[in-house]
């Protein structure tokens, strides 16, 4: 991410089971994958963060194995940004 300047950094087809989230590095990593221990493991989402984006961040929420939502605070005053 560093090396081509990303703040967020969506994955697809990630092999993590449920929902949860890790820090690599400083990189913050959400994760949403199925609930089930014999379903398929390629089919998973997940949003990596920087460091600045991890300050920004207001929340997230996972919408099953193939979405996940985070919403960012931005410079202009009232104003949310949401990725799915």
């Amino acid at each position: 991410m560093r090396r081509y300047n990303l703040e967020v950094l969506g994955i697809s087809e990630t092999h993590w089971m449920q929902v949860g989230q890790r820090l690599a590095s400083e990189e913050l990593l959400l994760y949403s994958g199925h609930e089930e221990e014999n379903a398929l493991r390629t089919q998973g989402v997940a949003l990596m963060l920087s460091r600045q984006a991890q300050n920004t961040l207001i929340g997230w929420e996972s919408h099953g194995s193939r979405i996940i939502k985070a919403s960012f605070k931005t410079e202009k005053q009232g104003i949310t940004m949401n990725i799915i």
